[in-house]
């Protein structure tokens, strides 16, 4: 027999590539934090001697969720300024209560706190823009998750950084720190096309260019920022962008919810890509992103939860069902946005988003084991007749039992096994009561 470290064996097993795939009483062979093999389960047992076995009888196995856009820190502001539109909530409310009480402290603990609601919730991976990431990159690499650490970029002074030039130096102080490491990459994150000049993103485009690093940014959140733009410049953000050299195969265009036709054309062109945040456009009420389109188009399309602030949580199954939910509304078509390209939106397409899909974000051979299982013998995910339907349309993050990591086991029976869950919760509430006391 084979000496491996983990056998998952499972009810069902849901690669997500090949497209459209359910395996059905499989087992993924795990050894060095890579999938060795994905076998029926009655051959893995007389070839494969594990030192970690899980049975999961009920469950299906899953890539890792990837969470394609988050403000992690962000979870210490999870329902300060609800029931605003977007530009009110983030230039009233949410700028001065950063400027207030955003530190290295605060973005350890906020940061901590995402971790492990993402853990919990089956994700695996993250792609995080706030400040202090290197805070965020040091939490990140001890709680054992994958994440893409946001080198920020704005263009008035923080408690982070006082210039531009100075943000620029900070994030590529962070990149070299990490570089190589197996678990956290990073990507130029300008905050927006209005919070960041156009010399800067002309440097931040030379700069990814050179490093061969992709640039994360928010992109036609409104209707609001689309016209401001036109009225300043003559021209919409997208085009602006694109004039700078920033649209190609590294860019990550955040919310995207006013596009027209030939937007969609150059987007497909140029191999960007596009992160939907659905529950965070609806609350804000920025608009809805076309996402059937941007698909039919050949643009890859992931799929993001945005900051607990403005969410107002990091669950990627209720991004999923919202997203299908959405998508085939705005389609006007019940057959738009099936349940197994919405779980690519939250599995592979986030991996390709990131330049990480040789990596992660499917169930293959060579591939990190990163992987979640969700019990789906629970009575609101019975009877089953599609696992990937239940797990689009019906199940909770409340159902993730167990999650790994490049192999080690993060969650177990729905435990923390890296984080320490009351110690959390301490600090959340001693941060409520200090932005409790100044908002």
């Amino acid at each position: 027999m084979e000496q491996i470290d983990t056998l998952i064996s499972a009810r069902w097993v849901i690669p997500v590539e090949p497209a459209g795939t359910v395996l059905h009483h499989h087992s993924v062979a795990v050894r060095g934090g890579r999938i060795i093999a994905i076998v029926p389960t009655d051959s893995a047992r007389t070839h494969y001697r594990a030192e970690h076995v899980r049975e999961l009888p009920d469950h299906a196995v899953i890539p890792g969720l990837i969470n394609a856009h988050t403000h992690a820190a962000m979870n210490l502001m999870r329902g300060i300024a609800d029931d605003l539109p977007l530009m009110t909530w983030l230039q009233q409310h949410i700028f001065p209560a950063e400027a207030t009480h955003v530190s290295p402290e605060f973005c350890q603990d906020g940061v901590e706190a995402a971790v492990a609601e993402m853990l919990a919730g089956g994700v695996t991976c993250f792609n995080d823009m706030y400040f202090f990431p290197e805070v965020t990159a040091r939490v990140t690499s001890r709680a054992g998750i994958r994440a893409c650490a946001g080198m920020i970029l704005i263009d008035f002074p923080t408690a982070y950084a006082e210039r531009p030039e100075d943000y620029i130096d900070k994030g590529l102080a962070l990149h070299d720190a990490w570089r190589g490491d197996p678990l956290v990459s990073t990507a130029f994150a300008p905050h927006s096309p209005y919070t960041v000049g156009e010399e800067r993103l002309r440097h931040v485009a030379t700069l990814a260019n050179e490093m061969d690093c992709p640039v994360h940014i928010h992109v036609h959140e409104t209707a609001h920022e689309v016209q401001q733009s036109l009225e300043r410049t003559g021209e919409r953000p997208l085009a602006r962008l694109e004039a700078v050299g920033l649209m190609n195969p590294g860019f990550i265009a955040v919310h995207m919810t006013q596009l027209t036709d030939y937007e969609i054309e150059r987007l497909a062109a140029t191999g960007s890509h596009v992160v939907h945040c659905p529950e965070a456009n609806l609350k804000l009420a920025s608009g809805c992103c076309p996402v059937q389109k941007l698909a039919d188009a050949g643009v890859n399309v992931a799929l993001g939860t945005d900051g607990a602030a403005s969410n107002n949580d990091l669950d990627m199954f209720g991004e999923m069902r919202i997203a299908a939910l959405l998508g085939k509304m705005v389609a006007d078509d019940a057959a738009a946005l099936k349940a197994d390209s919405v779980l690519a939106m939250a599995t592979v397409n986030g991996a390709r988003a990131l330049g990480l899909d040789g990596q992660t974000g499917s169930l293959v051979p060579g591939k990190a084991a990163d992987i979640t299982a969700v019990d789906l013998g629970v009575i609101e995910s019975q009877p089953v007749y599609n696992p990937v339907s239940q797990l689009v349309y019906s199940a909770g993050r409340h159902q993730v039992s167990d999650v790994w990591v490049a192999g080690r086991q993060l969650v177990h029976k729905r435990e923390l096994l890296t984080m320490n869950r009351d110690r959390i919760l301490s600090r959340m509430y001693a941060w409520r009561d200090k932005l409790q006391s100044k908002t």
